[in-house]
């Protein structure tokens, strides 16, 4: 659910709402049945509450009503963030998680979190991403962020860091690794038999033969050529301003970028409602909307349900093609 005095409740309410006409796989919610009610109603739309115990009820009610698994019960107080709500956050996220690691749950879609408040009760890992691959057994390094959307799919080397840390961060290796996760992915979750990378180069137009930086031939050329070496269909460093354009983006299926707005700037440009938070390299499927908790509109009606759609029926997608391999 994430924050309950965010965006997050009633976006799944109004996800549900639209569940026919997005043609959405059933989904249940993971947290407070009365705050989701409320937000329902706050949001002028209607979304009858199931209360579940297991997921095994969903197939029941979900035509219905929305299955809602409850953790606790709080009052509804959108934009009003407190320890109460951040504990079930984290609550509603650990147990989520073991769902979906037990097969009960075939994929976790992440609602949107407070992380200053998350860690006023004993939250310490710097976002959810972290949080799910610690408890899936993988090492935080290795859990790789993809922005996939209907025109773009990106993947940033480095992410919330200053754009002063960055050159020093990258290595051969990192660019390696991550890249590599990345076409992993792509071909398990998204049927993409043999995934294209294309590569940016860190400097203005890759460096130009080392008159604009040395990072592009030193660090992102080497990791190329070790992809392809490996048999991944990586070619770069590619000039960053000549990659998103219509016919460039025909070329690939991913980009690689190095930092975090080389990334996400032309993402959100393409696919701003339509941008789905992917985690790569997990044992099992995380999604998320590509938005925070919106504290200032929440319980408004103004939150746009679009990223929380295209969330749901990723997750849904990535699912049924596991259940098939």
């Amino acid at each position: 659910m994430g924050d309950p005095a965010g965006v997050g409740p009633e976006l799944a309410a109004a996800a549900w709402a639209l569940r026919d006409a997005e043609r959405l796989p059933p989904f249940f919610v993971v947290g407070s049945a009365r705050v989701v009610e409320e937000a329902a109603r706050r949001r002028g739309i209607t979304a009858p509450v199931c209360a579940i115990k297991t997921p095994d009820e969903v197939a029941e009610c979900f035509d219905g009503a929305l299955p809602v698994l409850g953790l606790a019960e709080l009052p509804y107080t959108p934009g009003e963030p407190d320890d109460a709500g951040a504990s079930l956050a984290l609550d509603a996220l650990a147990t989520a998680t073991g769902l979906v690691r037990s097969g009960a749950a075939s994929a976790l879609v992440t609602g949107p979190i407070a992380k200053s408040r998350l860690a006023r009760v004993g939250f310490d890992h710097p976002g959810q991403t972290e949080f799910v691959a610690q408890a899936c057994g993988i090492s935080p390094e290795n859990a790789v962020m993809m922005l996939a959307g209907p025109s773009l799919k990106v993947v940033p080397i480095t992410v919330h860091v200053s754009l002063r840390a960055v050159p020093d961060m990258l290595t051969t290796e990192l660019i390696r690794s991550r890249a590599a996760i990345a076409a992993s992915g792509l071909s398990r979750d998204y049927g993409i038999a043999s995934p294209r990378l294309a590569v940016a180069g860190l400097n203005p137009h890759a460096g130009e033969d080392g008159r604009m930086g040395s990072e592009d031939h030193d660090i992102v050329a080497p990791a190329v050529a070790a992809l392809r070496a490996a048999g991944i269909d990586a070619f770069g460093p590619l000039p960053p301003d000549t990659m998103f354009h219509a016919e460039a983006r025909e070329g690939y299926d991913v980009a690689i970028c190095m930092y975090h707005d080389q990334a996400l700037i032309p993402m959100k440009a393409l696919d701003f409602d339509a941008g789905v938070n992917v985690t790569l390299g997990l044992p099992i499927i995380r999604t998320s909307p590509d938005h925070g908790t919106a504290f200032g509109i929440a319980g408004s009606a103004k939150a746009r349900v679009g990223p929380t759609i295209a969330a749901l029926r990723m997750a849904g997608e990535c699912a049924a093609r596991r259940a098939l391999a």
